[in-house]
C-alpha cells in the first residue's frame, strides 16, 4: 500500500513536470520591452506613447485591439495572413506591453480616445477596428463616440454585450485585484489561460512563460494596476444598452464554447444567446460562431478567424 502511495506521488510530480506545471518560475525577468511579438514594433510619441505593429497594405487599415491583460503579440497568428490583404496595425494599449504605463484613468473612453489619436497621428483612412474581449468593448465605445472615423467594426468575443447588476459588478471587482494578479502561481496562470480555450495545447505555452516571467519585470506593478483599473472600466462604462447606436457594418465573431462570456458564475448560459441578442440590437450586423473554439478564437482557430475577417471586408 505504501509503495502504491509513493508511486502515485512520483507520478503526480512527473505529470506536473511534463505538463509544464513549473517550467518558468526560475527563469529570468522578462521586461515588457523585451517581449518578442514576432514583428517589429514602432511608437507614436503622444501622451501616453503607444507601441504598435504595422504590417501590410490594402484598401482597409485594420487596428487590432487586444483584451484584458494581453498585448499586441496575441495577434501573432492573424497578422501574417491579414496583412496580405490589408494594412494591419496591432496596438499595445497604454499600460500594456511596450506602451507607456503611468497614472492614467485607463477608462474605456480613455482607450477609445487613444485609438482616435493614433488614427489622427498616422493619418489613417478606411479604418476597421478589430477588438477582442475588452478590446471589443473599447471598439464599441469608439464606434459610438467617433463614427466618422470608422468604416467597419469587427467584434471578436467582445465584452460589453452582457449585463451585470450592481452586486454582480462588485463581486467581479473583488475577484480581479492587483494582489491577485501579483500572486497567481504558474499553475494558476496556466489554468486561467487554458480556460480561454476549448482545447488547450502546449503550443500556446508561450503565453504562460511570458506571463510568469513578466512578474519579475520592473514595470509589473504598473501592469497589475492597469488590469485592476480595466476591470472597473468595463463595469463603469456598460455598452449592452447602447449597441443600437452603432452605425458601422459590424461582424460579431465568437467561439461556440466561450467559457468566459457569458460569465459562468453570474450569468450561466450559452455564448450564442449573448451574442445573438447583441446582433439584434446592432442595425447592420452579422454573427459568426466558430465551432470547437473558446474565448481566444483568433489564437485557437486562426485560419477560420482570418477567413471570416477577409470575407467580411472583401
Amino acid at each position: 500500500m505504501k509503495s502504491i502511495k509513493i508511486f502515485s506521488i512520483i507520478t503526480l510530480l512527473l505529470f506536473q513536470a511534463c505538463s509544464g506545471g513549473y517550467m518558468y518560475w526560475d527563469k529570468p525577468a522578462l521586461e515588457f520591452e523585451e517581449i518578442d511579438y514576432g514583428f517589429q514594433t514602432k511608437k507614436v510619441l503622444n501622451n501616453p506613447f503607444v507601441s504598435y505593429i504595422d504590417e501590410g497594405k490594402g484598401e482597409y487599415t485594420l487596428i487590432l485591439i487586444h483584451g484584458l491583460a494581453s498585448n499586441a503579440g496575441f495577434w501573432r497568428y492573424n497578422i501574417p495572413e491579414l496583412s496580405k490583404h490589408f494594412r494591419v496595425i496591432a496596438v499595445d494599449l497604454p499600460g500594456y506591453g511596450k506602451s507607456q504605463k503611468g497614472n492614467y484613468s485607463y477608462s474605456l473612453s480613455f482607450y477609445a480616445e487613444t485609438i482616435k489619436n493614433l488614427i489622427d497621428e498616422l493619418q489613417l483612412k478606411n479604418v476597421v477596428l478589430v477588438g477582442h474581449s475588452m478590446g471589443g468593448q473599447i471598439s464599441i465605445i469608439f464606434a459610438l463616440k467617433y463614427p466618422d472615423k470608422l468604416s467597419k467594426l469587427i467584434l471578436a468575443a467582445p465584452a460589453g454585450f452582457e449585463e451585470f447588476q450592481k452586486g454582480e459588478g462588485d463581486w467581479l471587482r473583488s475577484v480581479i485585484t492587483m494582489y491577485g494578479v501579483k500572486t497567481t502561481t504558474e499553475e494558476g496562470i496556466r489554468r486561467n489561460l487554458s480556460n480561454n480555450f476549448y482545447n488547450w495545447s502546449d503550443k500556446w505555452d508561450w503565453m504562460v512563460e511570458e506571463r510568469v516571467r513578466m512578474r519579475k519585470a520592473k514595470d509589473f506593478d504598473e501592469f497589475t494596476y492597469t488590469v485592476d483599473r480595466c476591470v472597473d472600466a468595463m463595469l463603469d462604462e456598460p455598452t449592452f444598452n447602447k449597441l443600437s447606436g452603432i452605425k458601422a457594418p459590424t461582424l460579431i465573431i465568437h467561439g461556440k464554447y466561450d467559457g468566459l462570456i457569458p460569465n459562468p458564475y453570474l450569468n450561466p448560459g450559452f455564448p450564442s444567446d449573448v451574442f445573438s441578442r447583441g446582433k439584434k440590437e446592432i442595425p447592420n450586423a452579422k454573427r459568426v460562431e466558430i465551432d470547437c473554439a473558446g474565448h481566444m478564437i483568433m489564437i485557437e482557430k486562426p485560419e477560420e478567424f482570418n477567413n471570416e475577417v477577409i470575407n467580411f471586408l472583401k
